[in-house]
């Protein structure tokens, strides 16, 4: 039997590890059972994933090997090439097609060409599939036939355009082929040991598609019908809590969109649909800007005077800046690997404002420690807060974290969860502990300066520094 005409079938499985929903795995499936053939499902390692993300990983591959398993297929996982691996272990296995979700990361964008490449000679077919986004960055164009560079325009043509309805039932049987043999998830070393700082990442979540759904249909039982108001609200359970899930394909965003738009036409229901659209926004924009996670896409900000400042960097880091809302954010981040999409805004506005320091250096900080660390939407977000992305906010626009923490968490709910040592401070001084005399902190126990750090920077002398910065730029100085 000829290459082209084997029944057998390769799914080369990377965003998207699940079995619901996914085109790759659903073709290769009713391929192989209406020709009588075989399904090989592949994983290679992305090595460039940061350490909450590795940590994900490798639960979600464990639990989509067992889930492979209960269907009589498996998962071979492979480490290397992509172009080298995947015609390798396709002619081995005498397929004639090779399926995947279509990617727009520019490392599996490089890596589909030279895969393609490689499979010709050997008469073996490659099919994509749109698998990871909402639409293919082609779709949504202006009127002109150009890419969008704003993000409202861009929303309401893909609403326009309409999200398909189609969804692809879990296979009941994978029929699997047997004798080829991979890696062993253990030997990938992709979860920390010593020390073992994943405690709060376990507490926290269930990878898996299993995880994914529970999720969902958490968030669509209640919460997302007041989302517009109580996603700001880091203090309350008001958010999906789905973007790790989105982010390695346990759940497809097609899924997600089909079964939030079902809820109604409540503002809670539209604002998050948005929030999806938002993250289709940052795919177009990886696809326009290879370079997004270290060139700004506005040129001028090539120039702009950032500073030098490692102390302060690890300040930030830490959850140690002295800044209680800032604070609670970033060690929310190391203790989950999440952070509430309120805070993120308020702590990278407070590293590339008040301290000047590049938001490359925010960017690289998240993509380690967030679970969901996205090539795009990282990059893009962290380009909008900075004032240097497509439809990014002004750069002279700079969140005072008092007042957002006054707004949001005025009752300190969220602060107390993750800076303890001032829990006991009234509501009026928890978000600006400086600003209490020294009876009101004896009496909570604060002693500033050695249970709690002074704010590294003063917050009125950080807002002109960053304004000062800015007129500099401008003026090409």
């Amino acid at each position: 039997m000829s290459k082209a005409a084997s029944p057998h079938t390769l799914v080369w499985l990377r965003d998207d590890l699940r079995l619901a929903d996914n085109p790759a795995l659903y073709a290769a499936v009713q391929t192989a059972l209406a020709q009588g053939g075989k399904i090989l499902a592949v994983y290679i390692l992305d090595e460039n994933l940061g350490n909450a993300a590795r940590w994900w990983l490798h639960h979600s591959l464990s639990r989509l090997a067992d889930d492979l398993a209960a269907r009589r297929g498996a998962l071979v996982l492979k480490r290397g090439d992509p172009a080298v691996i995947i015609p390798a272990l396709a002619h081995a296995a005498g397929a004639g097609a090779v399926h995947a979700a279509r990617s727009f990361t520019p490392g599996l964008r490089a890596a589909d060409r030279a895969v393609d490449a490689a499979l010709k000679p050997l008469n073996i077919a490659f099919h994509r599939h749109l698998s990871v986004s909402l639409f293919a960055p082609e779709r949504i164009v202006t009127k002109a036939g150009g890419p969008y560079g704003v993000y409202t325009p861009f929303s309401k043509a893909c609403f326009e355009a309409g999200v398909s309805t189609e969804h692809l039932p879990a296979p009941e049987h994978i029929p699997g082929l047997t004798g080829m043999t991979g890696e062993a998830l253990d030997d990938w070393h992709l979860l920390p040991t010593n020390p073992d700082w994943a405690g709060g990442l376990r507490a926290s979540w269930t990878p898996g598609e299993a995880g994914a759904e529970a999720a969902l249909a958490r968030f669509l039982a209640g919460p997302v019908q007041d989302y517009d108001e109580a996603r700001n609200l880091p203090g309350k359970p008001g958010t999906s809590r789905l973007s790790p899930h989105v982010r390695f394909g346990e759940i497809s965003p097609r899924a997600v969109f089909q079964r939030a738009s079902a809820c109604g036409q409540s503002k809670g229901v539209q604002v998050f649909l948005k929030e999806l659209l938002w993250r289709e926004f940052s795919i177009n924009l990886l696809w326009q800007h290879p370079d997004l996670r270290r060139v700004p896409i506005r040129p001028e900000f090539n120039k702009f005077p950032w500073a030098e400042a490692p102390d302060a960097l690890r300040a930030w880091q830490r959850g140690q800046t002295g800044v209680p809302i800032v604070d609670a954010g970033m060690r929310e981040l190391w203790r989950t690997g999440w952070m509430h999409n309120r805070v993120r805004m308020i702590c990278a506005s407070f590293l590339v404002k008040h301290l000047l320091i590049p938001w490359q250096a925010g960017e690289a900080w998240f993509w380690d420690t967030l679970c969901e660390a996205d090539e795009a939407a990282n990059a893009a977000s962290w380009q909008w807060v900075a004032g240097c992305g497509a439809d990014a906010a002004p750069y002279f626009r700079i969140f005072n974290p008092v007042l957002q923490g006054q707004k949001f968490d005025g009752d300190g709910t969220y602060v107390r969860e993750f800076v303890p040592e001032i829990a006991k401070l009234p509501d009026k001084y928890l978000h600006c502990p400086w600003e209490a005399d020294e009876k009101i902190l004896t009496n909570a126990g604060v002693r500033l300066g050695r249970t709690y750090p002074h704010p590294i920077i003063p917050l009125s002398e950080g807002r002109n520094n960053a304004l000062k910065a800015y007129e500099r730029m401008k003026l090409g100085r």
